[in-house]
């Protein structure tokens, strides 16, 4: 892959963008700031990402992608077109772009994801299915025809699918992801405790605090907001039993969305992934006590890829070179458009 070339990570909650032989070279907050009387673009990243909740009313604070497809052109063409100013400069000859697509978006979603890139300065784009790129990133052979199952939890979406013989064999997507779990600990401090925080503060205990195997009640730590009883500051003690209480029915669905797959996959396939376990990538990935809780519910080995936040981009940076026989998972553009 020619070091102009560079390969995008376009999710909900962050942007990973990698370059050539640097790899990861960008890993920030997909948010952009811009002022609403002149609607000139004032931040984007992690700038931006500063500003939610701290922002005055002429200020606007978006993320112009939700779960997984881009809900605003133009504020996502502005957004990735300073990114790739940031990390590519203004050169003579345009890069070529490949962006990672959720399995399940639909063409005028994709044809959304493929003007954007090129509006942003692309010379030509390519788009590659996400659990694809993750299982590349992953460093997982899957030219072989063996079933690999990938389970990719990013900010919007979970996407789960098993992958053989450089295609997608069958794939879940749900709506639930880290966005969905940091509500619902917004939610569950705000019943419980009628206290409302914000959700960075949310994203930060999910972060610290997650246990998702073995909550101990004796482990805490404080949560600061704004009681909603008296409007003032105030500060209360959570603990991992009361976190796995707020994310438990989420949690519940990812694991649905597991057995799901595993229950729409020929008999073959479930014997590689029994061997092979279950390999999860994505900031959720992250989550503590996933892995152990998945092997106990599904009674499936499963295991969490190195630098599992950045697999996806990764993925692109080889997919160029594998574009011959990447068969289901690559698309160019302008032959998937009109076809």
């Amino acid at each position: 892959m020619p070091n102009a070339d560079i390969g995008i990570d376009l999710g909900t909650a962050n942007i990973v963008m990698t370059m050539g032989k640097r790899g990861v070279i960008l890993s920030e907050p997909s948010v952009i700031a811009y002022n609403t009387y002149t609607e000139r673009v004032l931040a984007v990243g992690k700038e931006a990402y500063k500003m939610i909740g701290r922002n005055p009313d002429y200020i606007a604070v978006v993320r112009p992608v939700s779960e997984g497809v881009i809900s605003d052109d133009d504020l996502a063409h502005s957004m990735i077109r300073e990114f790739i100013l940031k990390v590519a400069g203004h050169q003579l000859i345009k890069p070529r772009i490949i962006i990672c697509i959720p399995s399940y978006i639909t063409d005028v979603e994709s044809r959304a994801v493929a003007d954007t890139a090129r509006s942003a300065g692309a010379r030509q784009v390519y788009m590659i299915q996400e659990p694809v790129s993750a299982m590349i990133g992953a460093g997982i052979d899957i030219s072989r025809a063996k079933g690999n199952l990938v389970v990719d939890i990013g900010g919007g979406t979970t996407n789960v699918a098993i992958v053989s013989m450089n295609g997608v064999v069958t794939s879940h997507t749900i709506k639930v992801a880290g966005n969905c779990i940091d509500r619902a600990i917004i939610k569950y401090v705000q019943n419980k405790y009628k206290l409302l925080i914000g959700e960075r503060t949310a994203e930060y205990v999910k972060i610290h605090l997650a246990n998702l195997y073995d909550p101990n009640v004796e482990i805490s730590m404080p949560v600061k907001g704004k009681n909603l009883l008296k409007g003032l500051p105030e500060t209360i003690n959570l603990n991992e039993t009361e976190l796995y209480e707020a994310v438990e029915d989420e949690i519940f669905q990812i694991l649905e969305a597991i057995r799901k797959v595993l229950g729409d996959t020929p008999p073959e396939l479930v014997s590689d992934i029994h061997s092979n376990g279950i390999v999860l990538t994505g900031g959720g990935a992250l989550l503590g006590g996933l892995c152990p809780l998945i092997k106990r519910t599904l009674g499936v080995e499963c295991y969490v890829a190195d630098d599992a936040i950045n697999c996806v981009a990764k993925g692109t940076c080889v997919a160029f070179k594998e574009m011959n026989t990447l068969l289901d998972g690559f698309e160019n553009v302008p032959v998937y458009k009109y076809r």
